[in-house]
């Protein structure tokens, strides 16, 4: 999916007019305002945080909720949450959604269905370790898809940033040494957690696509319906074959904070500072994972906080802002074009 000259024109244009709309409701414009003020850098830093809680809480009801009763129920819920702010905008925004069905049905499917629910599949078959250290690779698919589809690429500065972060990430996962690193082995759920990255990844650079005008609230809802009713055959036969959820407040106020917190909030705010600095900058912050994973673990588990964990949370910190701060960032075509 080359884009040449032309297209990034009319992309440019059609970013221009999406950005000057003055068409869109009083909400729309507040909301989208509040966002747009917010530094793009802090909306990429807080996804992973909450992608870090969503880890955590699918690790941990393993056992209660089945994966794809847990990827189906958290956009169910990110539905109801969503409904009452997004449907005055679908319907102001129907034109647009009928024009271009096809982008959005592709990045519902992926971006939500199918990215979700292989990644809960992995966690039911993987390490919390090996889950980590393979999210940890997706600035890499990243980078690497943009450049084989799209020419993108970094700078000489950014590339040598992203791989001191990922250096951080690998002194964290090896706890300081190399025998632990070298001990790493793939399973099936490995496999799994792999395809659920490469597929983010490929949302991820798709992004650009978005089209334009499309209110922010109108894309994220389509989206969670098109990807839930995706997942919705695999939920059947999930439950037919005798896996299913147990029912417990404390399960239901888990898929709601998941729903709001890693679906909502999180989606909202990546898919907006992709566009601000581009995927493969964006890509970049998923290597705070192991960094808030490390420190909620220290915080609310009581896991020691080791020299080596301090040490790669520094190389991270330090890779994220020689690609973000120090290096030249190449234009990206604005993330909410066609």
């Amino acid at each position: 999916m080359m884009v040449n000259a032309t297209e990034g024109d009319e992309a440019k244009r059609d970013y221009t007019r999406r950005a000057t709309c003055d068409n869109r409701p009083v909400s729309s414009h507040r909301a989208t305002a509040a966002i747009d003020r917010l530094n793009p850098y802090l909306l990429l830093t807080l996804t992973p945080f909450f992608w870090s809680c969503n880890w955590i809480v699918g690790r941990g009801l393993a056992s209660d909720i089945p994966p794809m009763a847990m990827t189906f129920l958290r956009w169910f819920f990110a539905v109801l949450i969503l409904a009452p702010f997004a449907l005055a905008h679908v319907r102001r925004d129907w034109p647009i959604l009928r024009r271009n069905w096809k982008i959005l049905l592709f990045l519902g499917v992926i971006g939500v269905g199918s990215h979700n629910a292989l990644a809960y599949a992995g966690l039911n078959y993987t390490t919390a370790t090996n889950g980590v250290i393979l999210n940890s690779f997706i600035p890499v698919m990243i980078i690497a898809l943009s450049w084989i589809f799209l020419r993108d690429r970094l700078s000489g500065v950014q590339l040598s940033g992203v791989a001191v972060s990922l250096a951080g990430v690998l002194v964290i996962l090896s706890q300081g040494s190399f025998e632990v690193l070298a001990s790493f082995r793939l399973n099936g759920g490995d496999l799994l957690v792999m395809l659920s990255m490469a597929i983010w990844a490929v949302y991820t650079i798709c992004l650009r696509w978005r089209p334009a005008g499309l209110s922010m609230l109108t894309f994220l809802f389509v989206l969670a319906c098109i990807g839930d009713l995706a997942v919705l055959p695999l939920f059947i036969v999930e439950f037919t074959y005798g896996r299913q959820m147990a029912v417990t407040p404390a399960n239901i106020a888990a898929l709601v904070s998941v729903a709001l917190f890693s679906s909502v909030l999180a989606y909202i705010f990546w898919n907006q500072g992709v566009e601000a600095v581009g995927a493969n900058v964006a890509g970049l912050f998923v290597h705070l994972m192991p960094v808030f994973g490390v420190v909620l673990a220290w915080v609310f588990l009581g896991e020691r906080l080791a020299l080596y964990h301090l040490a790669g949370i520094g190389l991270i910190l330090a890779g994220i802002t020689i690609t973000s701060r120090l290096g030249r960032r190449v234009a990206p075509v604005p993330a909410g074009t066609d």
